[in-house]
């Protein structure tokens, strides 16, 4: 058992907390392969998920970051939020995988070509007050690039609001096999594309292709695939690894075993496509061809974490979005946020 001081106290103890949204993440894979929980263990350090605690309290840290000793891989969205509400964290790595991004209707709205959608409705999800909506933020962000690309002005459709559940913290859903563990999202939204009362919406990611593709929609336009990065960044494009600054400032050296835990799995994951497809299809809870088919066949090669400029760049842009459309209250430096 190892012995070390922290603000004077002296711990021969320590559990880690951390979270990862069920996308293609390094850290979703290094946790899967052992990778972390091997390494910290040789510091004599637990490290549990969130969605495990009994507390909702814990949990809800994989939205707003609140959890001491805490690290988080997934959307950007909630880490900015975070951040631009004055929690402490740092940004330890960046990863860009990009996704199938996608505005689709039914066929029976008659609705054939993204140029039709002048005057039509477009669906955005709304949760309850008190959330950080991330999913209208990135559904916003989808609609708001697929526009500028067909040429049409914000004020040339009416955007909709769809009220969503607030998503799930782990566990099942009542009167459901325990091993259900997760919902696909986008139910809302078809309910109300099925009623007639919208005509069209944003999906992204392999849950995006796979309901739409079960429900036989028309994709509009796909711009997860677009030439220009300004068009594609969103909310998963790229993801973020964070970590909480009490661990930054006083376990350095855990951030460093962290980040040589995700880098390992990715080196883990460029060796093994097919394992690495099949790992992702079981984190999202899609079939496996689903999985390719949003990522592209060399998703193996994409799990790597850095903090480059590209990546810099897309999270100040990102950024610069959600304060200009009301979803941070404050800007804040990204240099200082990083932990270098």
């Amino acid at each position: 058992m190892h012995s070390f001081l922290i603000n004077g106290e002296l711990m021969t103890d320590l559990s880690l907390w951390y979270t990862r949204c069920p996308t293609p993440t390094p850290l979703g894979l290094a946790v899967k392969l052992g990778y972390l929980e091997s390494a910290l263990a040789q510091s004599s350090v637990r490290v549990q998920a969130l969605q495990s605690s009994p507390d909702e309290k814990v949990r809800a840290s994989h939205f707003d970051h609140s959890q001491p000793w805490s690290f988080r891989q997934g959307g950007n969205i909630p880490p900015i939020h975070a951040r631009a509400s004055g929690r402490d964290t740092r940004l330890v790595g960046i990863t860009w995988i990009d996704e199938f991004q996608a505005v689709i209707t039914l066929p029976s709205s008659g609705v054939r070509d993204v140029s039709q959608l002048v005057g039509k409705r477009l669906g955005l999800p709304r949760q309850q007050p008190g959330t950080i909506d991330f999913q209208r933020a990135t559904s916003l962000k989808g609609l708001l690039s697929t526009l500028e690309v067909a040429g049409i002005s914000r004020d040339q459709v009416l955007f909709v609001d769809v009220v969503t559940p607030t998503p799930q913290l782990g566990g099942a859903t009542a009167g459901y096999p325990a091993e259900l563990k997760r919902r696909l999202p986008y139910a809302a939204e078809f309910t109300q594309l099925i009623k007639g009362d919208i005509d069209a919406f944003f999906v992204k990611g392999a849950e995006g292709l796979s309901v739409a593709h079960q429900f036989g929609a028309v994709i509009l336009s796909e711009t997860g695939s677009h030439s220009d990065p300004a068009i594609r960044i969103n909310n998963g494009t790229p993801r973020l690894l964070t970590v909480d600054g009490t661990l930054a400032d006083q376990r350095p050296d855990l951030v460093k075993t962290l980040l040589e835990s995700v880098h390992e799995a990715g080196h883990w994951a460029a060796q093994n496509p097919d394992l690495t497809r099949r790992f992702v299809a079981q984190e999202i809870g899609v079939s496996e061809e689903s999985v390719e088919a949003a990522f592209g066949p060399e998703l193996h090669l994409k799990f790597t974490t850095a903090l480059n400029a590209p990546g810099l760049q897309a999270i100040d842009s990102f950024k610069a979005f959600l304060l200009a459309e009301g979803f941070i209250d404050a800007d804040f430096s990204l240099k200082a946020w990083l932990h270098v």
